[in-house]
């Protein structure tokens, strides 16, 4: 059946099924490119934005609001803490018990102090699990393949929190 009413619309239809060949094109130059830096970066967005989300209804970790001094939620002054920071403990980056929803404020230097962290999170998830994460030494080596699966399965969590199942 026929795609264009004419001669104008069918110069039209090959002009933009091209566009979309070459952006999908591009989209794949551009993932076939990524080395293994660049896949961490793209699972901690995603696993970033399944905390935030995953944690939605819950207040800061840190002090137990459920929104800044202006009682905003807009604006995007939500971050993804990690108790255990990726600097000091990298290999704790993707544990979800050490990452919590935290104000950005709190998130930055100065912002909070790890007593007040450790104590939300003893209220959280329990002396017993903030104990563990504190003693966890074991290395975690990601290889290219595993951080694919990690993003299709924190992206795939991210879109059942947002449709509203657990």
């Amino acid at each position: 059946w026929a795609k264009a009413c004419g001669p104008e619309c069918a110069a039209a239809h090959i002009v933009a099924e091209r566009r979309r060949r070459i952006a999908k094109e591009v989209k794949q130059a551009k993932i076939d490119r990524m080395d293994r830096n660049d896949w961490i970066a793209a699972v901690q967005k995603v696993f970033n934005a399944y905390i935030r989300e995953r944690d939605r209804d819950q207040p800061c970790i840190c002090c137990g609001k459920y929104f800044d001094e202006k009682g905003t939620l807009t604006g995007g002054q939500w971050d993804a803490g990690h108790y255990l920071s990726r600097g000091s403990a990298g290999h704790l980056r993707f544990v979800e018990n050490n990452v919590h929803k935290q104000l950005k404020g709190h998130n930055r230097p100065g912002g909070t102090t790890r007593a007040q962290f450790r104590a939300g999170m003893i209220e959280r998830i329990g002396l017993a699990a903030v104990e563990a994460l504190e003693a966890d030494q074991a290395p975690r080596h990601y290889t290219i393949d595993d951080l694919k699966a990690m993003k299709a399965e924190y992206a795939a969590k991210l879109k059942q929190l947002k449709k509203g199942q657990p």
